[in-house]
């Protein structure tokens, strides 16, 4: 992809803005639940204090009403996590966007919750325009939300002097770069999920890119019965049949196929106690539920994914929150694993699954991408990368006129 990086750059004596993903989990008590997307970003800080640049750093953090930022909505705990983590205080800045603050070259402030600024949600250039005017170089370093079009993420990124790609969104972009734009083939893609209408989109963009799609969960369910198998009472969706035959034939079309499992576990009841048992996808028992697939098609799984040249992961292939239905998920991870292919995961119950059955150092990239990630799946252009790639271009130009202010950060 054609973006500029932050390693490209000199960055002495430069004033660095980095828009990193700070929305992170917290306990009941406001402690801090998981500090890793803090921990994902510390790359790019180090980078820019060892270069010489004085850094400023903002994120968002839950849904703040703008104008009117409550204290639960304060990054204070994360500057408390940074400091800690750095080994020096970091002090939070409120109130920052006209730049009346002070931070010196190899200092680092933090910058309070983006979204409480007015006209963040809006991506309004004005607000891009003020922030620029105090700012030499923009980074975004924030692929999770990278999907959204808000200030500090899309209009901030085409008004700033200089607009490049941190390196966890380098990396990002590089390992989905490799996985879907030129994949070592065979290419396969593992969709699970409760139903195909949400993910109907990325199902169809899939289906024109990969050589196996291999389905799972309630997608599975509704691809079945479009086969016409019996689901029992299994979660499916008897509308979507027509879509589902439409997606096999557009596979067929370049010569690839859908995956799906041959034998399955059923269960009358969604329950971790319940009395679960094999059956052929053929002979699904009225009633009761695929919460699973069976041992035959862990095997035949393996043996696909052991042939795969690259192998993108997003969605378990059971309820393996149960025990009694992990064992497909189980063998999904094992099988990635060991595969020769490269492997790139991503999605809520993906990571879940990784850190479950401990595959996570056998898994070539994770991405720290939910939304971002699945976005990149459909095909749409994510609007903070869009950004970037405008910038990226010889004649690219700040796309806002920079007004004058009365304030500007103190640089020594």
């Amino acid at each position: 992809m054609n973006f500029l990086r932050l390693s490209d750059l000199d960055l002495a004596g430069k004033r660095v803005f980095i828009r990193a993903d700070f929305n992170v989990p917290f306990n009941a008590d406001g402690s801090l639940a998981d500090d890793t997307r803090i921990r994902a970003t510390l790359p790019a800080i180090r980078h820019c204090l060892d270069a010489g640049a004085a850094v400023m750093i903002t994120s968002h953090l839950g849904r703040p009403v703008e104008g009117a930022l409550a204290a639960a909505d304060s990054l204070a705990p994360v500057a408390d996590a940074l400091s800690s983590l750095l080994g020096h205080p970091v002090p939070l800045v409120k109130d920052w966007t006209d730049g009346g603050f002070g931070v010196r070259a190899g200092e680092l402030v933090l910058l309070e919750n983006c979204r409480g600024n007015v006209g963040e949600k809006a991506d309004d250039p004005r607000l891009a325009a003020r922030i620029a005017r105090f700012i030499d170089v923009y980074v975004n370093d924030a692929f999770g939300t990278a999907h959204r079009k808000e200030c500090t993420l899309h209009a901030l990124a085409l008004a700033a002097p200089v607009a490049c790609a941190g390196p966890l969104m380098t990396a990002e972009l590089d390992a989905l770069g490799r996985a879907l734009a030129h994949p070592a083939r065979p290419l396969a893609a593992i969709v699970a999920g409760s139903k195909v209408s949400t993910k109907l989109t990325i199902l169809e963009s899939l289906a024109a890119k990969v050589d196996v799609l291999v389905l799972g969960g309630g997608i599975a369910n509704t691809f079945l019965a479009a086969r016409g198998c019996e689901v029992g009472a299994s979660l499916h969706e008897p509308d979507l049949l027509d879509a589902a035959r439409r997606i096999e034939r557009r596979l067929a079309e370049h010569g690839g196929v859908v995956w799906l499992p041959e034998d399955v576990v059923v269960a009358d009841r969604f329950a971790p106690d319940a009395d679960a048992r094999n059956h052929d996808t053929e002979h699904v028992p009225p009633g009761t539920m695929i919460l699973d697939i069976g041992p035959q098609s862990r095997d035949s799984l393996a043996g696909v994914l052991a042939r795969a040249g690259t192998i993108v992961w997003n969605g378990p292939v059971g309820v393996f929150e149960m025990d009694a239905f992990a064992a497909g998920t189980r063998a999904l991870a094992s099988a990635i694993a060991a595969s020769p292919a490269y492997s790139i995961a991503g999605g809520g119950d993906t990571l879940a699954a990784i850190a479950r059955f401990d595959v996570g150092e056998q898994i070539d990239y994770i991405s720290t991408g939910g939304g971002a990630f699945l976005a990149f799946l459909e095909g749409s252009e994510l609007p903070a990368v869009a950004a970037l790639r405008t910038r990226a271009r010889t004649a690219s130009r700040r796309i806002e006129p920079v007004p004058q202010f009365e304030h500007e950060p103190e640089l020594s």
